[in-house]
């Protein structure tokens, strides 16, 4: 099973440089809100996008709560990828008050 980390975590991983974020909400959650810098692999496209993802750096996945992430994190670490699932996902980050994007994928 893939780690897990906190939304603190995240923000302490981000604040030290760009990290590859993943969010596997669906298009209309993630114009909603989603995390800077964060980019859409809908779950169900995350088997098409692992030849896109790094396989030499972790790759955070996101999603509303977590439990998606975490699916598409176990996922990713049985095809190579270093995946870690954000608890509390981008709901949680909201609610802590961090900025966030919204508006379609550019």
């Amino acid at each position: 099973m893939a780690d897990e980390i906190t939304i603190d975590e995240l923000v302490t991983e981000m604040a030290a440089g760009p990290v590859p974020l993943i969010d596997v909400r669906e298009l209309d959650e993630y114009t909603a809100a989603h995390v800077p810098g964060a980019r859409l692999v809908p779950l169900g496209t995350v088997p098409e996008a692992v030849d896109e993802l790094p396989r030499d750096e972790r790759v955070f996945v996101i999603c509303h709560s977590g439990a998606r992430s975490q699916r598409a994190a176990d996922f990713l670490l049985t095809r190579g990828i270093d995946a870690v699932s954000v608890a509390g996902g981008t709901s949680a980050w909201v609610q802590r008050g961090h900025d966030y994007e919204s508006g379609e994928v550019s």
